[in-house]
Parts: structure tokens; C-alpha cells; sequence
């Protein structure tokens, strides 16, 4: 697609309004000043100094000469292969470190004078400046306006979460009617607003296991598992009349702010999910966007509550805590589960769903994970994992379990497990990992699962992974490595060509939900 271009696009047929209006009904509304900061033909220097009240600078991150290939010799009226100057800098707000936007320029060195190259190549001055101190007469044409996914240099520039909404136009500056300098400027959605808004990322998380499903010992649940880096939601929020919300699952969203909202008693605001990953798949995608509605909600109006209270509102966490703990903490995790019997959390045996009111589990361990461990993780193209009254009815025919096989799971868990994370003996863990998989609730899980789940499980393994697991009732498989990552994620392909399916190579997350206010 055009808008994720690294070069800017030939001249847009569109007016500048018109590029207005296609952006503003892809992203949401823009301010009046992100507006002219897209739309202008003239210096964007002097309208930032006019914005932010100050001068600006300019600092330099690359430059170097580089052949230009032929979307650059397109762009700059060139032959292909004729010297370029490819310059990236960051428009900043003087006597600070606050970036303002994000540039990346290439300019054909044979149409420069002495002067010119050298202020451009061995100087932060802004371009304009330099036009400006030549008294170079031009014209700027614009050639395409954008949105893109932040990337790593804009995450390092402004700060922003991975795949944050970022605007960009592009523009070409013409003198004696060739092309000058082609011009690509970047900045964050977030920047230039005339309204408050909080971002929010969440992580993932894996659920390794259920620990007692049999009720003999007064309480009952229980969980271990590990919060992930990706895949994540990315969730922004902003006041308004009305509480709405878009984006992918936004109707999860919007629930769960709704009941955050009348517990509170809060105003309206407008929800957009910029990004997230598949329901029902064993990733607690659920808990984690319903949390980040609330806490956002709550983050606008200044209300902030525990994350673990915002669980309890929203009906979530009544099984296992290990999702609100990825939220709030992140790292290797295990919590307590519930009392259980007359009086006390819980009275029957059943998932977070069916259980209102029941607050989220106690955590009692929690450690940081391994970083050096690759988390794979495999996610089949088959129906959803069980959930709603299908969830309900597999816990209501299985339970209670063996209390023998909640003794030897508690044995591999304690004995072999948290040492293993403890010493990083990657073997030790993904031993207790394997065996994990055969008995308790887990076995039932991995029971009921499409064949392609138990054919990802021994091809990962067999491809060279300490261990392969199911990650709550999937149908989401992980394997743990420290090593041979590409050939288990070759393996996880071909296991999955029948079914389709797609791999994500990530890691943990020793850090809970990250926020940040625009």
C-alpha cells in the first residue's frame, strides 16, 4: 500500500482538503494544527515556532550519500544510480529533547551549489533556513498525505508504542522547475491535539495451567503463566458526549468501559482499538482489552483504580489472575486461586465467565522470565477455543479431577518449574512444561483440541524446542527455545499447511500493560 511507502508517491490528484478528509475517515479526526501541519505548502519550521511558541532546531540522525534507486529517481527527475544525499533529522523544540517531527529528505547532489551541499550535508539547519540564507526561490507541491504503524525509529524519536498511529506527508521542492529535495515528514497522531488522550499497550499472555481443579484442600483454580511482549492491544481514548467506541472488538471495549462508567459515575468518551489479535484463541485477549477500556476511562476523568478492582467490575479474573497479573506486572506468574465451599469465593467449579463478582486470584509468586528464551508461538486457522456455555459445560462434565493428579501437578510446578526460572536451566523448565501437558485440567484441554494442535505440539518439539504446550483452551501452541528458532518455526508451518495459520516469534514481558498520556 502506498501509505507505507518509504518513498513519498508522485503528486496526489487530491486537493488538500480532499487528503484531509481521506485521512481524518481512516484515523478519526484530526486538530486544526495537525491539519495545516499536513496541509501547508510553506516552511513547516516557522509554523512549528508559531505553534510551540519558541524557535526550533534541528538534529541530524544519518546522513550519508547513497545511489538513488528508481522510486528516488522517480520522485527527483534523476537517472537511477546518480548520487543522492539521504538525510534523517528530528525537528525539535529548542533547549529540550521533545521531537516534533520526523524527517527523511533526499536531494540529488549534482543540482546543488558549494554552498548549499555543504550547509545541507555538514549542518542541523532546516532546510528552510538553508533556502532561505540562498535566497533560493521554489515552490513546495505535495505529493500525498499518510498514515503508517509507528516503527522502531519512530518508537526511539517520540517515545511511542510499536505500531502507534503515525501522519506523514510528502512533498517535493521544485527550483526552476526540477525537482530540489523530496521530502518525507513523520509525526505521532497523538502530537498537536487540542484534547487530552491516553494510549494504552497491554501484553499477551500464555496460561500454562489450572493447578486444582479438585476442591479437596478449601480452595479451588489456581494458574501459572507468563506474560508476553507480543502479540499486544494498543488502545486509545479520548473524552466525548457519548461512550463509543471502533476498531477491531471494539464492542468488547465498549462493554467493559460501560461498566467501569456506572460503577464510577463518569462522563462519555470515544474508544479506538489502533491494533490487536484473535479472541478466544488462548491469549486472554479478553481480559486485556476489557482492562485497558476501563483504565482508560478511568485515566480520563482521574479516577484511576486498581487494576485488580477494574477486573472484579468488568466480571473478569474469576477464574485465574494470571491475565490481570500480565496487566499489572507481566513476568512468570502464579497465583492462588479462590476459597472454595458454602461462604466463601466460589461454590462450583467454573470458568471466568460464569463467576460475577469473584475478584481475581492472588498472586504468590511472581519472577522475571528468561529474556534470552524465544517464545513461538503457532495459531491455527481452526475454530476458537471453548468459551461461554461451551466453557461452562466442559468444567461442569470434568470436574472435579483426581486430587493425585493435582498433587503431582503441584509437584511440577513447585519442585521443578520455579527453580527452573529461578536458575534459567531452560531444560528443567521445558521438561516440567512437557509433562504438564498430560495431566491435570490440561490434559482435558489438550483432549478436546483440533489434530493440527497435537501435530504442532510434537513437530516443535521433535524441531528442536525444550518444550510445546497449549496455551489455555487454545488453540494458540507455544514453544520455549533458546536456540533452532527458525527451524521450529519452519516446523509450526508445515504442521499447519492443511489448516492454515500463522507464527510469531516473541518473547516475555516483565513489565504489565504500559500508558502514556498525549
Amino acid at each position: 500500500m502506498d501509505q507505507f511507502s518509504l518513498h513519498p508517491p508522485l503528486p496526489s490528484a487530491l486537493t488538500p482538503a480532499e487528503e484531509i478528509a481521506k485521512l481524518e475517515s481512516a484515523v478519526g479526526r484530526l486538530s486544526p494544527v495537525q491539519k495545516m501541519l499536513i496541509g501547508t505548502d510553506g516552511s513547516v519550521t516557522n509554523l512549528l515556532e508559531v505553534v510551540t511558541s519558541g524557535p526550533v532546531e534541528i538534529e541530524t540522525l544519518e546522513q550519508r550519500v547513497i545511489s538513488a534507486d528508481e522510486s528516488v529517481a522517480e520522485q527527483l527527475a534523476v537517472d537511477p544510480g546518480e548520487p543522492v544525499n539521504y538525510r534523517v533529522v528530528l525537528l525539535k523544540k529548542a533547549g529540550s529533547r521533545e521531537a516534533l517531527i520526523y524527517a527523511v529528505s533526499h536531494t540529488p547532489l549534482s543540482r546543488l551549489e558549494a554552498g548549499i551541499r555543504e550547509d545541507l550535508t555538514r549542518a542541523d539547519i532546516p532546510i528552510g533556513v538553508i533556502l532561505k540564507k540562498h535566497n533560493i526561490e521554489s515552490r513546495r507541491d505535495i505529493t500525498g498525505t499518510a498514515f503508517l504503524p509507528a516503527g522502531q525509529e519512530h518508537c526511539l524519536a517520540f517515545g511511542v508504542f510499536a505500531r502507534e498511529i503515525m501522519l506523514s506527508r510528502s512533498y517535493r521542492i521544485i527550483r526552476q522547475g526540477r525537482p530540489l529535495i523530496s521530502i518525507r515528514e513523520t509525526f505521532p497522531y497523538s502530537s498537536f491535539r487540542d484534547e487530552k488522550r491516553i494510549l494504552i499497550q497491554t501484553p499477551s499472555r500464555l496460561h500454562l495451567t489450572l493447578t486444582d481443579l479438585s476442591g479437596s484442600s478449601g480452595r479451588v483454580d489456581g494458574g501459572v503463566g507468563i506474560s508476553l511482549d507480543e502479540p499486544n492491544i494498543l488502545l486509545e481514548a479520548e473524552k466525548a458526549e457519548e461512550l463509543t467506541a471502533a476498531g477491531e472488538n471494539a464492542g468488547r471495549a465498549l462493554a467493559a468501559a460501560k461498566a467501569v462508567q456506572e460503577q464510577l459515575n463518569l462522563g462519555g468518551a470515544h474508544l479506538t482499538v489502533r491494533s490487536g489479535y484473535r479472541m478466544h484463541a488462548g491469549l486472554g485477549g479478553g481480559t486485556q482489552m476489557g482492562i485497558a477500556a476501563g483504565a482508560a476511562l478511568c485515566e480520563l476523568y482521574g479516577r484511576p483504580l486498581p487494576v485488580r478492582e477494574i477486573a472484579r467490575i468488568i466480571h473478569r479474573g474469576g477464574t485465574s489472575g494470571i491475565g490481570t497479573a500480565a496487566f499489572e506486572t507481566g513476568g512468570f506468574l502464579i497465583d492462588g486461586g479462590h476459597s472454595f465451599g458454602p461462604g466463601k469465593d466460589k461454590m462450583s467449579f467454573s470458568p471466568s465467565s460464569a463467576c460475577g463478582g469473584v475478584p481475581p486470584a492472588p498472586v504468590i509468586v511472581r519472577h522475571e522470565f528468561p529474556q534470552d528464551w524465544k517464545i513461538i508461538l503457532a495459531l491455527p486457522c481452526v475454530p476458537q477455543g471453548a468459551h461461554g456455555k461451551k466453557e461452562v459445560d466442559i468444567f461442569q462434565k470434568y470436574c472435579p479431577l483426581p486430587a493425585e493428579q493435582v498433587h503431582e501437578l503441584c509437584y511440577q510446578i513447585l519442585v521443578r518449574m520455579v527453580p527452573s526460572i529461578v536458575e534459567e536451566s531452560l531444560d528443567d523448565f521445558g521438561s516440567a512444561v512437557n509433562r504438564i501437558q498430560e495431566i491435570g485440567f490440561k490434559k482435558i484441554e489438550v483432549m478436546l483440541q483440533h489434530p493440527v494442535v497435537h501435530r504442532l505440539m510434537v513437530h516443535m518439539k521433535q524441531a528442536g524446542a525444550a518444550c510445546a504446550g497449549l496455551s489455555s483452551f487454545g488453540p494458540a501452541v507455544y514453544a520455549i527455545t533458546d536456540c533452532q528458532v527458525r527451524d521450529i518455526e519452519e516446523a509450526a508451518r508445515q504442521a499447519m499447511l492443511e489448516t492454515g495459520g500463522e507464527v510469531l516469534i516473541t518473547r516475555a514481558r516483565n513489565e504489565g500493560a504500559r500508558m502514556r498520556t498525549a
